[in-house]
């Protein structure tokens, strides 16, 4: 059977955030999977890289967390904490995410996880990286919970599109060959609504909490997010002329 690992960036598993993935885990063991879960906050999971981590890193030398990674990845020295994420990522047939938008940016402590645990010389290197990636195959996504309306956070939306806000994480697991599904995003999710707002609120939370079974029921035959493919770019990396643009971020001809 499948291995679903979780990945929960929010300090509170009290919080919806940890409900939800508390859902997830609930429907991936329905179905059978072996589950295994990050909670990277109440792992105290370090987010910041750094020579500390790394007992061989000369004192007299700038760090160069690229090659102080790779190697550890040789050496058999890279840090127990990261090590152990590193295994669960191996081993995961999917992933999914668990994460509020803070900041028009996912937590911190994401951010840092995969500063370290999406370690260079291990789980990626220069010959394997998008098309040539070591998890081709492997499925991620993403559920999101963002404090703003969904119409603010629609593509005219004053608090930002929020596919693109999520656009730099979804690239950082097509960096490793990691296959993309179309994120779900809750938005609205902050403890300032009274009334009848909060009352709504309340049920459009559990109707997302039940309807995870589905969610992960479905997982594999998920939409998934588009990329370029690596014959879109020319020697210089640069996107063909010829070749579609799926996201602002890469783009035919500037549009700010």
């Amino acid at each position: 059977m499948p291995t679903t690992l979780i990945v929960l960036a929010h300090p509170d598993r009290r919080s919806f955030n940890g409900a939800w993935s508390d859902a997830t885990e609930a429907a991936a063991r329905a179905q059978g999977d072996t589950v295994l879960r990050s909670d990277l906050c109440q792992i105290g999971f370090d987010a910041v890289e750094q020579a500390a981590h790394y007992a061989d890193w000369p004192e007299d030398t700038p760090f160069d967390p690229l090659k102080a990674q790779e190697g550890a990845a040789g050496s058999g020295t890279t840090p127990e904490t990261v090590a152990a994420e590193i295994a669960k990522i191996r081993h995961a047939d999917r992933i999914v995410l668990h994460f509020p938008l803070w900041w028009f940016a996912p937590p911190a402590i994401l951010k840092g996880w995969f500063d370290r645990a999406f370690q260079h010389g291990a789980l990626h290197d220069v010959d394997n990286r998008f098309d040539t990636g070591l998890f081709r195959g492997t499925r991620v996504l993403m559920c999101v919970t963002t404090g703003s309306q969904a119409e603010e956070s629609a593509f005219n939306g004053k608090e930002g599109d929020v596919r693109l806000l999520l656009w730099p994480t979804a690239y950082t697991m097509r960096y490793l060959g990691f296959d993309v599904l179309e994120p779900v995003v809750v938005h609205g999710v902050h403890g300032y609504h009274r009334g009848d707002r909060k009352t709504e609120l309340t049920q459009r939370l559990e109707a997302t909490l039940q309807a995870q079974h589905e969610v992960i029921a479905g997982f594999d035959t998920h939409p998934l997010l588009p990329f370029n493919e690596d014959a879109d770019f020319d020697d210089l990396g640069r996107l063909r002329s010829e070749r579609p643009s799926y996201s602002p971020f890469i783009r035919h001809h500037p549009k700010f």
